[in-house]
């Protein structure tokens, strides 16, 4: 049910290394406030926070017990857990970088608030012929209440050579702590670009990838990042290849 006191939210995003400039994340924040109508904070984790807007409360990364070859990894979001992670408070949302807000968001905030939710992950359609769809989370987007899921980062903490060497990608680890709790946002509510976008090989190198009616969020994880697809984009394997895509500017802008 809603919550009743139309308190505060938080939105909580991650960045470093080159990938994703901070028009990525300045973006995100544009989404947001076209798309949130209550009152929230917006907090970007990250390396190098040069070029962030204002309205955006930049902070180092946050730490988790890693090795080097990790330590920038998606990984990090356990650590988002952590209680009294930059003195938050209340219902926080992690958005990934490389996501376009494209309806009103207010009900992520509405929605099984008892609940730890997180995107049921996609998987080819092929593949689910054949087994189903595994109970995984997508972690592009998940919503937890700051100061109350302190069990992730310790359980992880507790088991940490287990999980890294069992677990991959991270998210499978993600859904592991948090499956207790877990909840599934309702299908419609975040698209994936690729699985719902891109046409199947051979219509992708002649029909121009379809906005999904209904998305709220539309995830471009793995390739290609919204940048890319909006001129077309060639991927290294011919199903992977998209037309030019320029409906993605009338939800990835800067104002």
């Amino acid at each position: 049910m809603p919550d009743p006191t139309g308190a505060s939210v938080n939105i909580l995003t991650l960045k470093w290394g080159t990938r994703y400039g901070p028009h990525y994340v300045n973006r995100i924040l544009n989404g947001v406030r076209r798309h949130l109508t209550r009152p929230f904070r917006f907090l970007c984790f990250t390396d190098d926070s040069a070029g962030l807007d204002d309205g955006i409360e930049p902070f180092a990364l946050p730490t988790l017990k890693l090795p080097d070859r990790l330590k920038t990894t998606t990984w990090l979001k356990l650590a988002l857990f952590e209680d009294k992670l930059a003195g938050l408070a209340g219902h926080s949302m992690f958005l990934d970088l490389d996501l376009l807000i494209t309806d009103n968001i207010d009900c992520f905030f509405d929605y099984r608030l008892d609940k730890i939710c997180i995107i049921h992950n996609w998987i080819e359609r092929r593949k689910e012929f054949f087994r189903g769809r595994p109970q995984i989370g997508n972690s592009s987007v998940f919503r937890f209440e700051s100061g109350t899921c302190q069990h992730v980062v310790d359980q992880y903490n507790s088991e940490r050579e287990h999980a890294l060497a069992n677990f991959h990608p991270p998210q499978t680890y993600l859904t592991h702590c948090i499956n207790e709790r877990m909840e599934f946002w309702p299908d419609d509510w975040v698209r994936s670009f690729k699985r719902h976008c891109r046409p199947a090989w051979p219509l992708n190198h002649f029909v121009t990838p379809r906005f999904p009616a209904g998305a709220k969020m539309l995830a471009f994880h793995g390739r290609p990042d919204p940048h890319s697809a909006i001129e077309g984009y060639k991927g290294k394997r011919t199903h992977r290849s998209v037309k030019a895509v320029p409906w993605i500017t009338d939800y990835w802008r800067d104002e």
